[in-house]
């Protein structure tokens, strides 16, 4: 029987928490105690006035100072000297016990001197009806679980005595067992101290109770225990405390052989667990793991002292311990249980094949494929600003990574993310790439029509509004423009953006929905780059909102929106930053094609606000000869005068926050149509504004459907569905041109080609990838426009705007413009030799742009007969693609790049890949995401402080 209890008690104010308070609340409940302690050591951990003089009033046989560093463990080893009682019982500032507390533990010891170790039961600081902690245990691979962590007391626990360990706070220990087992083990670093002294004392031979009548409050802010997870600090320093004190007590358990490779498995295991932890979307849990490894890795003096200490002590078999661990089926029980919610679900069914969304996309499907009859049998689209992709999917990849560009004299530099998008793509028709470009063609209409489907799943309810969020997203006049006029970065932005919507609007709930985001966030601002700074606008009003509506809470998930498309884009835009050409980050990737698009005039200006990009008012200029053309701008006006309406309905907060993206889409509209930073040859081609319609397409399409759903009384319901109609009809009516344009025969569309160079380049590109030709081609204006091309054919995923918006010369174009001069003269004899000795084979004097002018036309018989003239080029003849000459003498090796220009773009690459795969792993949903995400509303608005 212990006829002497001493109390010792750790005391550490850190500024954080009302150190003197709980200090007072505890030192009063040891005096309420019915069996008071014999013995009291505080020991204060910090300078702070007040506590010191608490401390000092307590009674206490003595108080020891140390420096606020010191760790649990460290004070109860000072105080350990000072012992003078049979048992010794562990205390922290804000442990509480209530005052049967200490009699009951002591009585527990009573039962024999088996007995050594007696744990109570922990409740909240302010609710004693709630558990904090009853026992602790290990799975099999050494996973500390608590047996009855914060669960409802109804005494479902009180009868379980044995347990392998318990939590360390208001422990009742013999004081001999205690100095034996040497106290608590530093390397624990605060965390499973009462389980490993609780295990070693169970491989001494000794008992470790439960008294379950022995209650004991806490608060969770002491320096014992771990933190209550209130905050994202505790959180994370409670991960790195438990994954080191795993660590720890891995290395100090396992066998002797084990123990070399448990340590080279540490770094490994860290990086499997951190893709665990961002699968199961806490990523702020990833520095903890890696901190916890590098502590447990350099430890291994700590390991050393637990492994002797272990090894002095112990008189039993680790097996007879396994009794008392946590199996995994019930551990599986356990985490069951953890995961039964009872809040009831807000989200309500989807709707998507009950609610006409699946009869959308298939009628949608039906009218692409009679709009688009012909794609299904062409192999390569051509037109606009269309090219062939690469041959193969490895080349692909190989164009979108750093490195040797596919035009110019060995230009090195960084790739356009556009051409990720392209690999992306092309991959999924590995043999033949560029028919999964045609293939996308075909299916533009239908995915547009899912995309605007979802996207108004955040605004309504009502599956008529969802269906004509549908309808109108497809019929939008930018997706018309961009699929009749080729322009691929246009319509893969158009057919993204609304699923950028869907997840980016509900980013501040869930990692799922931020993971999904950031890489579709991604993808649009490589397909349009125009879009950047309006929808960094867009991020950055949403980061003060989650501040202001939701006091901070998921701002990390907002601000991960950006990051994998800040990496993707930080090659190029190094490059252009030192090139001294910002501008240039905003060029529309891809062919640089002139095309069909409004002016930066008045009447250009107006149809952008109609939200139509082309002068031909979408092909309506000429469908129906003689017809003025004057109305066809107000079939947009239905769906513009709803949505202005939206900020005058309850939810007018949405509906500011839509007409914002709106203004926002149509200022970049305004502001491309006066921007040219890239040039085609020799003209400068403006900024394609449809990119920003697209934009604000969405935010009035978003606002018309929010005036919708709400801005009409119940009785009005027929009002509703007869407006839906007129706009989804005006709509259809302004589409009716571009969609029959290819039955008419005036689409830019065409069937090819398979190379933009002559056959005879193109079976020699086959064999050989590295051919070169050179380009000339004769401006109108006057002049030449002058180029490399290496391989079989230009390609759209080997564009690059480093090249298309450069307006400087670099010493390479310096060299070609020279080779061009002394090709089309007849003074330099060794203009060939050289142009061999660049790698290049082929000449080729392409046709100018219709109509051709008389200066063109006679720069190109000039240079055709200096051409021709020219002993050491073979001339193949006519093509066409143009006249092509071949290089008869031996052409050297085409420049590589060099090794550290390779080292450069492995570690561009890496760095990239990371964080793309990050957003990945974040993006699978989990089974607790889906859970998490049935509690909250699918529409983004109506409550504007859910989850505060």
């Amino acid at each position: 029987m212990p006829a002497r209890v001493h109390a010792i008690l750790v005391v550490r104010p850190d500024g954080r928490t009302p150190a003197a308070h709980h200090l007072r609340r505890t030192l009063a409940a040891l005096a309420d105690q019915s069996r008071r302690v014999d013995a009291l050591t505080i020991v204060v951990c910090g300078d702070d006035t007040g506590v010191t003089a608490v401390a000092a009033a307590s009674g206490a046989e003595s108080v020891i100072s140390a420096p606020a560093s010191t760790g649990f463990a460290a004070a109860t080893a000072m105080a350990t000297l000072r012992l003078t009682g049979d048992a010794v019982w562990i205390l922290a500032q804000d442990t509480a016990p209530e005052p049967e507390a200490l009699s009951r533990l002591v009585g527990a010891l009573e039962l024999g001197p088996s007995v050594t170790f007696a744990a109570p039961k922990l409740v909240r600081w302010d609710d004693r009806a709630e558990i904090v902690s009853l026992g602790a245990s290990v799975t099999a691979f050494g996973r500390s679980v608590g047996l009855a962590d914060d669960e409802l007391d109804q005494g479902q626990h009180d009868a379980r005595e044995d347990v392998l360990g318990a939590d360390i706070r208001g422990v009742l220990v013999r004081t001999e067992a205690w100095r034996e087992l040497g106290g608590i083990d530093r390397g624990l670093v605060g965390a499973d101290e009462g389980l490993d002294l609780g295990v070693r004392a169970r491989l001494a031979g000794a008992r470790v109770l439960l008294v379950p009548t022995a209650l004991v409050a806490v608060a969770g802010d002491g320096v014992a225990g771990l933190p209550v997870p209130l905050t994202g600090a505790r959180r994370r320093r409670r991960a790195f405390a438990s994954r080191t004190a795993e660590l720890h007590r891995r290395l100090a358990y396992a066998p002797p052989l084990a123990v070399p490779f448990l340590w080279l498995a540490i770094l490994p295991t860290a990086l499997w667990r951190s893709i665990l932890q961002i699968v199961r979307k806490q990523p702020s849990l990833v520095w903890p793991e890696w901190g916890a490894a590098a502590v447990a890795a350099v430890s291994l003096p700590a390991v050393a002292r637990a492994r002797s200490g272990i090894r002095t002590t112990r008189k039993v078999s680790w097996t007879q311990l396994a009794p008392l661990r946590v199996t995994r089926r019930d551990l599986r029980e356990q985490l069951d249980d953890d995961a039964d919610s009872t809040a009831p679900s807000r989200r309500g069914e989807l709707r998507f094949f009950t609610g006409g969304g699946a009869w959308l996309v298939l009628g949608t499907l039906v009218v692409s494929i009679a709009a688009f009859p012909a794609l299904a049998a062409w192999p390569v689209l051509g037109g606009g600003g269309l090219a062939p992709l690469a041959a193969t999917a490895a080349q692909l990849w190989a164009e979108a990574a750093y490195g040797l560009r596919a035009s110019g004299l060995g230009t090195v530099g960084p790739a356009d993310p556009f051409a990720a998008v392209l690999a992306i793509i092309g991959s999924l028709w590995p043999l033949e790439p560029s028919r999964a470009l045609v293939v996308l063609w075909l299916l533009a209409l239908p995915l547009s029509a899912l995309g605007g489907w979802f996207a108004a799943t955040r605004v309504t309810d009502r599956s008529l509004l969802r269906f004509a969020g549908g309808a109108i997203w497809a019929l939008a006049p930018t997706l018309m423009a961009a699929l009749s006029q080729g322009r691929p970065g246009a319509v893969i932005a158009h057919l993204l953006l609304p699923w950028l919507f869907y997840a980016g609007s509900v980013a501040h709930r869930s990692w799922v929905a931020s993971g999904a985001a950031s890489v579709v966030f991604a993808a649009v601002v490589a397909s349009a780059p125009s879009l950047a700074p309006a929808l960094i606008v867009i991020w950055i009003g949403a980061i003060v909102l989650t501040v202001i509506l939701r006091r901070g809470r998921g701002v990390a998930r907002v601000i991960w929106l950006v990051v994998p498309a800040a990496l993707l884009a930080a090659p190029i835009v190094w490059h252009q930053l030192r090139a001294g050409n910002p501008l240039g980050l905003l060029a529309d990737p891809g062919l640089t094609w002139l095309g069909n698009q409004v002016g930066a005039d008045a009447a250009g200006r107006a149809l952008l606000a109609a939200g139509i990009p082309t002068s031909d008012i979408v092909g309506w200029v000429g469908f129906v000869p003689g017809w003025p053309t004057w109305w066809v701008p107000l079939l947009a006006a239905p769906v513009a005068l709803l949505a202005l309406m939206a900020p005058l309905t309850q939810r007018w907060a949405a509906g500011v926050v839509l007409l914002v993206i709106a203004a926002l889409g149509l200022a970049t509209a305004f502001t491309a149509v006066g921007v040219s930073v890239a040039f085609a040859q020799s003209l400068p081609a403006p900024l394609w504004p449809g990119a920003g319609l697209s934009l604000a397409w969405l935010g009035v399409l978003g606002g018309a459907l929010a005036a919708l759903d709400v801005g009409l009384a119940p009785r009005l319901a027929s009002a509703r569905t007869a407006a839906a109609v007129i706009v989804m009809l005006a709509l259809t009516v302004l589409a009716l041109p571009s969609l029959s344009a290819m039955a008419r025969g005036t689409s830019t569309l065409t069937n090819g080609p398979q190379s933009t160079l002559p056959a005879y380049v193109s079976a020699a590109g086959r064999e050989d990838p590295d051919v070169g030709t050179m380009i000339l081609t004769p401006q109108n204006a006057g002049g030449v426009s002058s180029r490399v091309v290496w391989g079989g054919s230009e390609t759209l995923d080997g564009q690059a705007t480093m090249i298309s918006t450069r307006s400087k010369a670099t010493p390479a174009d310096e060299r070609i413009a020279t080779l061009t001069a002394d090709l089309v003269t007849s003074t330099a004899d060794s203009a060939v030799a050289d142009l061999a000795g660049y790698g290049v084979s082929f000449v080729l004097l392409a046709p100018t742009a219709a109509p051709e002018s008389d200066a063109a036309r006679a720069f190109r018989l000039a240079a055709a007969t200096a051409l021709d003239q020219r002993d050491d080029l073979d001339s193949v003849g006519e093509t066409a693609k143009g006249v092509l000459w071949r290089v008869t003498q031996p052409t050297a090796p085409r420049a590589q790049a060099s090794a550290s220009v390779h080292e450069i773009a492995r570690g561009i690459a890496l760095a990239q890949f990371a964080a793309v795969a990050v957003a990945l792993l974040l993006a699978i949903p989990t089974t607790a995401s889906r859970r998490e995400a049935r509690r909250t509303s699918r529409i983004v608005g109506p409550h504007w402080q859910e989850g505060r």
